[in-house]
């Protein structure tokens, strides 16, 4: 494991570009874009791991590297002139942990999370998470704002998102009381034959299926061997179909649901069935409840 910041940004906008100035046009005003940000990157080195249409994505030696990288990246980008009336504009994200470097490529969930911020991210935003603020030198730290505490997929525990202000004069919007607001205590409990699970903060997320190190270990030879999943997210409790035959839930008085590498928020009280129908399974059911 290797310590560094992974950054991703794109071009927001891109499929607008092809459609007002043609695939040609439009392609070398991307191309421009990419060089340039490329350009930048090397500049703090770093390097680009990859490009995937109007999308870098790039390793930093450091969360100072990767903000001040991303920063030059939008003012480079800004002050490229339009054409035709179309100005570009990108948007960025960015995080600074433990990855794992194979093959000249980066894995790891430093790479998900980073993703994940430029995800968050609209035209002209840099989005990193706090963690990565923590680690900024005092003077560009100076220059973040906390956004919220968001629910991220794929992590129990919310993340703490924040902006990198660099702007000059830009009028600050803050979170609100709402937005800051704690998630109330809810706690998910899970019924299968004479085993009883509850799921609560300290233990945010849970597989089901036939595999023995599954925390719920079902029998029914049509459930596959990692079948489903659960995450709390915040406040709530989200089930994820990975399974070849589907996953079957029945909400109380409300019409079975068929989940095929889809999910659903669980809510209330109901069964899930894994591989057929509840009223096919028999015992072979994980009764939930939801309290809080």
């Amino acid at each position: 494991m290797k310590l560094m910041a992974v950054l991703f940004a794109d071009i927001a906008g891109s499929t607008k570009l092809y459609d007002t100035l043609g695939d040609k046009q439009a392609k070398k005003m991307v191309d421009e874009c990419i060089a340039a940000m490329r350009s930048i990157v090397e500049q703090y080195g770093g390097r680009v791991i990859k490009t995937i249409g109007d999308e870098v994505m790039c390793v930093l030696p450091d969360a100072d590297s990767a903000c001040l990288a991303a920063t030059d990246m939008q003012l480079k980008i800004m002050a490229l002139p339009a054409v035709s009336n179309v100005k570009r504009a990108i948007r960025a994200g960015f995080h600074a942990g433990p990855v794992i470097e194979d093959n000249n490529d980066v894995f790891g969930d430093t790479v998900n999370l980073a993703a994940r911020m430029a995800g968050l991210a609209k035209a002209t935003q840099i989005i990193t998470t706090r963690a990565t603020v923590e680690q900024l030198s005092p003077l560009l730290r100076s220059s973040t704002r906390r956004i919220a505490a968001l629910s991220v997929k794929g992590k129990g525990d919310d993340v703490e998102v924040c902006e990198v202000i660099w702007q000059a004069g830009e009028e600050l919007t803050m979170a609100t009381p709402s937005i800051l607001t704690p998630p109330r205590l809810v706690r998910l409990h899970l019924q299968y034959g004479a085993s009883e699970l509850v799921l609560e903060q300290a233990n945010a997320g849970m597989v089901l299926g036939r595999d023995a190190s599954c925390q719920i270990v079902v029998a029914d030879r049509m459930a596959s061997r990692q079948h489903a999943r659960i995450e709390r997210r915040r406040d709530k409790f989200f089930l994820i179909d990975q399974s070849t035959n589907g996953t079957f839930v029945a909400f109380a008085d409300e019409a079975e649901i068929t989940l095929r590498r889809e999910e659903v928020m669980l809510r209330g009280q109901g069964r899930i069935a894994f591989g057929r129908s509840v009223s096919e399974s028999s015992e072979e059911t994980v009764a939930f409840l939801i309290s809080g």
